[in-house]
């Protein structure tokens, strides 16, 4: 199965598609994850809606808050959901990688991105480089962490200066010398 995705602001999204995206957020984080709590917040008119589609139809979500909106004045992915029957495929790291993706074209690969992760999520997030910032702590009776997926940082070759480089040369000139060297005496 290989998803479509749509990135849309609030203020793009149709009737139909809020309706899909808060039908979905409400099965899995209020009913089977047991937990009620206001889902709905103010935090959604400013976030972009990343909506994974098969065949038209909602399999997987989350929403990516704007620097100008998140707490940490970085980027931050949240309410990511895969819909049960969709559950096993990769959707979910699909997901993470188009918003993942969408954050570095928009904000810059050198810019972190946040998420508060509930913690049995915590080794997938650190298999996508997030990594853990904060102690666990309880939001809504679950518990979560705040993780962030820094930017890579590039390794440089290690250089050998000039002099070491010379030596080198040298030493390899001497045993080229004395193959040779070798090779004649051998033929005499």
């Amino acid at each position: 199965m290989t998803p479509e995705f749509s990135i849309k602001t609030f203020d793009e999204l149709t009737s139909v598609d809020l309706y899909h995206i808060l039908k979905a957020r409400s099965q899995v984080f209020v009913v089977e994850q047991n937990c009620a709590y206001q889902d709905i917040d103010e935090a959604d008119f400013d976030c972009l809606h990343l909506v994974a589609h098969h065949n038209e139809k909602l399999i997987g979500y989350c929403r990516i808050i704007t620097p100008n909106a998140s707490a940490e004045s970085i980027p931050a992915i949240g309410r990511v959901l895969v819909l049960p029957q969709y559950r096993g495929n990769g959707l979910a790291r699909k997901i993470m990688t188009e918003a993942i993706k969408y954050c570095h074209k928009k904000y810059g690969k050198k810019t972190p991105i946040a998420i508060a992760a509930q913690t049995y999520l915590i080794n997938f997030y650190q298999s996508l480089g997030f990594s853990a910032n904060s102690d666990f702590y309880l939001a809504d009776g679950l518990e979560h962490v705040n993780m962030v997926l820094y930017p890579a940082k590039k390794v440089k070759a290690p250089t050998q200066s000039s002099s070491t480089s010379t030596i080198l040369n040298f030493i390899l000139l001497i045993l080229a010398v004395l193959f040779v060297i070798g090779v004649v005496y051998l033929m005499i």
